[in-house]
């Protein structure tokens, strides 16, 4: 996810160093932008070397305008519509007054009118600057409009006062940045294996069976539950896609590699969520050089493979176990009977012919069927988003079952 991250001038701005990395580290993609008055504190030079990127600092393009065009006179435009959250820290008694009162003279206030994403903002100033009327009138404006304002910490000060204004500290505003971005780190005590693409069931060296599968929901998922904190396996079969950082990568290629895989980890995992696309059989035989073309038909005989929730399920223990159901029909009706045959807790179905929710797309429609009987359908969304829904049931899960085991023991 993208954060643009804009410092406005006080002697805190060197904290802003600190609070990119802080970012970076929770898996979030920096972008910094700077007032003129915050290079009198800290170079440009310094976030273009924590983040990599560009470090925006004019409206046109620098020095006299001299690289000024239209790209960069639409610029804030177009950081605008690609982050997903814009944070300001430290914001300076002007540059919260400024956003206030929808004044743009400059990138980072341009900015924060042109963008729709959520936005943080965290003061920091002289006491008094932050006590007076004006001050706290902007504030409450600001957040009258669904801007998140971590207050000021109170200690000593700059200026050698002591007071309320001191910018509060790196850990409170990345919270408060993560909670804006729907992300928590509520997982920690989870190890989750993620399955995820397609297999494939080769028939001779050159041909093989498998079905439409992307990957892209299970590797949403696996994306999100490490930034919720949790340890995760991601076991892959063939796709075209990176495998999320922070994750434990297992390759394979066919059915039975995947269920050897799920296996070998299912001993320390608290959680198996199968997203991956299995196939349902393979060639009983496979040719060990390529069939050739004959006239008239080819019979294909094909048998089972193994069930790897269902499998997993025989030891389950206090395992949350979660299951896909993609269907083209009776979704309700194969994602319940699906539930109580492979004994899982939960059934993540949707109708891979709807709109927005079939293979290979960037969003889903889903469908959440539990073992208690609930039902809970949501609208079409990125899978990112969906695959938060999904984590937020395990969770759900996982406290209905400590709940349970701690009325168990209070008998």
């Amino acid at each position: 996810m993208r954060v643009a991250l804009g410092v406005s001038g006080g002697v805190a701005a060197y904290k802003a160093a600190e609070l990119v990395r802080k970012l970076q580290q929770e898996g979030l993609d920096v972008q910094v932008i700077m007032t003129e008055s915050a290079r009198e504190f800290i170079t440009p030079l310094t976030f273009a070397a924590l983040t990599g990127q560009k470090v925006i600092t004019e409206m046109f393009g620098g020095e006299a305008h001299s690289s000024a065009n239209v790209e960069s006179a639409i610029e804030h435009i177009a950081v605008a519509q690609r982050i997903d959250l814009l944070a300001v820290a430290p914001a300076t008694a002007n540059t919260i007054a400024k956003m206030a009162r929808g004044v743009a003279d400059d990138f980072l206030t341009t900015l924060y009118l042109a963008t729709t994403a959520p936005v943080v903002v965290a003061p920091a100033m002289n006491v008094n600057m932050w006590e007076h009327a004006a001050t706290q009138e902007n504030v409450e404006t600001l957040r009258a409009r669904g801007v998140h304002v971590v207050p000021p910490e109170e200690g000593y000060l700059a200026c050698g006062m002591t007071g309320a204004g001191r910018l509060a500290s790196v850990d409170a505003i990345a919270a408060a940045v993560m909670g804006r971005l729907g992300i928590a780190h509520d997982l920690q005590e989870e190890t989750i294996i993620v399955t995820a693409g397609p297999t494939c069931e080769d028939i001779d060296p050159v041909r093989f069976l498998t079905n439409r599968s992307s990957g892209k929901m299970g590797y949403a998922l696996a994306q999100a539950a490490v930034r919720r904190g949790a340890e995760v396996i991601l076991i892959s079969g063939p796709t075209r896609l990176d495998p999320p950082q922070g994750v434990q990568f297992v390759s394979v290629r066919n059915t039975e590699q995947m269920h050897r895989a799920v296996l070998a980890h299912f001993p320390r995992a608290t959680a198996l969520i199968m997203a991956a696309a299995v196939a349902d059989y393979r060639p009983v035989a496979l040719q060990t050089k390529k069939m050739k073309r004959v006239s008239g038909r080819l019979n294909l005989e094909l048998e089972p493979t193994v069930d790897i929730l269902a499998d997993a399920a025989r030891g389950k223990g206090d395992r949350v176990l979660i299951g896909f159901a993609a269907e083209t029909e009776n979704v309700a009706e194969h994602a319940r009977g699906k539930l109580e045959s492979k004994q899982a807790d939960l059934i993540v179905a949707n109708d891979v012919t709807a709109e927005g929710a079939g293979f290979d797309h960037d969003t889903n429609v889903i469908t959440l069927y539990s073992r208690d009987g609930s039902e809970k359908a949501f609208p079409r969304m990125p899978k990112i988003d969906a695959a938060h829904r999904i984590l937020d049931q395990l969770r759900a899960l996982r406290q209905a079952t400590g709940q349970a085991a701690a009325a168990e023991r209070a008998r």
